[in-house]
């Protein structure tokens, strides 16, 4: 027998086909085609009730589709996905739950899942890791109440972290967050992204994450309407008074609340 001198490549990070979610009496999603190439870094961007948070739900599993496919790291959308190989931070939320926890807590847990019930060997060691990643790690033993609000965001963006995943999906991971946390947090995945991490992150502005966004997808209404280099900012998109919403947003917004499966509370994957 001879090697062969080529390899395979790869299937995509992100393969979705025709994604339609209905919620309540909305169609949220509208016929979404997205594909992410292992070691590329997309942002998803549009007006509140475009549809960007339900299609990162929808792509791990919290949102039901209505029609449509999804593959994860060359598996279809489902039990089989490798999902210890993801790391997914939901819109931002509190670290701290309803149980007194520390940030070396909260973030081991994710190392947990419906098939590891236990901690791994060298658990504090990998959970130190990830909070260093996003430096907090003089913040271990703290409890996550006494954090501020930007060091909360970035614990669980160390919990998705101690995966160390090759595929990170964010869903607004710096909105509301202080700009120290913003600047941290944007350092963090420069050096991941140069490791080849591959990330989708949900986006109001690329912000100081723009010298890393090397494509953009734009959703409106449920439809792509732009995919590729990222779009200059429509006239008044920044100013103060301008209004990030869509016609059907609160509709989005209730019916989403009731059909997420109870991920979205807590980021934690299959």
């Amino acid at each position: 027998m001879t090697a062969s001198t080529t390899s395979e490549p790869l299937s995509p990070a992100i393969d979705a086909r025709g994604v339609h979610v209905r919620l309540g009496n909305s169609d949220i999603l509208r016929g979404i085609d997205l594909t992410v190439r292992r070691g590329e870094v997309v942002a998803l961007l549009g007006a509140n009730g475009s549809g960007k948070s339900t299609l990162v739900r929808a792509l791990v599993g919290i949102v039901p589709l209505a029609a449509g496919s999804v593959r994860l790291l060359g598996t279809d959308l489902g039990p089989d996905v490798p999902w210890a190989r993801l790391g997914y931070v939901p819109q931002r939320i509190s670290a701290q739950g309803g149980v007194p926890s520390t940030a070396e807590e909260v973030v081991a847990s994710g190392l947990l899942s419906g098939r590891r019930l236990r901690l791994p060997r060298g658990w504090r060691e990998r959970t130190h890791a990830a909070l260093d990643r996003v430096g907090l790690a003089d913040r271990a033993r703290q409890a996550v109440q006494e954090l501020s609000g930007g060091q909360q965001q970035r614990v669980l963006i160390a919990r998705a972290l101690v995966r160390r995943p090759e595929l990170l999906i964010l869903d607004e991971p710096v909105a509301g967050v202080d700009h120290p946390s913003q600047e941290a947090f944007a350092a963090t995945l420069t050096t991941l992204t140069r490791e080849g991490l591959t990330v989708l992150v949900v986006l109001h502005e690329l912000g100081s994450l723009s010298p890393l966004i090397e494509r953009c997808v734009v959703l409106r209404h449920g439809l792509v309407v732009h995919d590729g280099a990222p779009p200059s900012p429509a006239g008044g998109h920044a100013d103060a008074g301008h209004e990030h919403v869509h016609p059907h947003e609160a509709e989005v917004s209730l019916a989403a609340r009731g059909g997420d499966m109870g991920l979205t509370d807590t980021g934690m994957l299959p």
